[in-house]
């Protein structure tokens, strides 16, 4: 397992489809995950430190597996079949729960678990990022082919993405977790 940072969501265009960008921590490859609106903004929500007046949906579940005694430790990207992301959330008991890669990536950053992503995975739809110091003019190539891809580019016949279900994934195929 690989350890990965949230660097944040991004749109598509020109379709505007929300990305959330995930890094490997000690390494230089991107896992761009195509996820719905909603999600995006409740990833982008926990970034900030947003606090909602009331709780939504992730900090609601979160609270729940509090009461119930629990603490989320880590979130595991698991696998990578058919297009789809598959996720799971670890918890302190060593209990598992499948989960969709976005819910996940949402809960982590409120619980300030760690996120992690099987190797073959990054090795299959992982992108390829060049290391800082070898210039922003790769850094600014990497930001033009986020903007000229789109999840229609990398779909089968009969796929694509489907707003709040699950994610799909960009430059190396399509993603989402079960």
């Amino acid at each position: 397992m690989r350890e990965l940072d949230v660097v944040g969501i991004r749109v598509e265009t020109p379709s505007n489809n929300p990305i959330v960008l995930l890094r490997e921590r000690e390494g230089h490859r991107y896992l761009p995950v195509w996820i719905g609106a909603a999600e995006a903004s409740a990833i982008a929500h926990a970034q900030q430190g947003v606090v909602p007046p009331r709780p939504q949906t992730h900090d609601l579940l979160l609270e729940v597996v509090s009461a119930l005694g629990r603490n989320l430790e880590e979130v595991r990207i698991t696998e990578y079949r058919d297009n789809i992301f598959f996720a799971e959330l670890v918890l302190d008991s060593g209990l598992t729960v499948g989960s969709r890669t976005s819910d996940a990536v949402a809960l982590a950053l409120r619980a300030g678990c760690r996120i992690v992503s099987a190797e073959a995975v990054l090795d299959e739809v992982g992108v390829p990022v060049p290391e800082e110091d070898e210039g922003e003019v790769e850094v600014e190539r990497f930001r033009e082919f986020l903007d000229s891809v789109s999840p229609e580019d990398f779909e089968e016949e009969g796929s694509g993405p489907e707003g709040s279900g699950p994610e799909q994934s960009g430059p190396e195929g399509g993603g989402r977790p079960g």
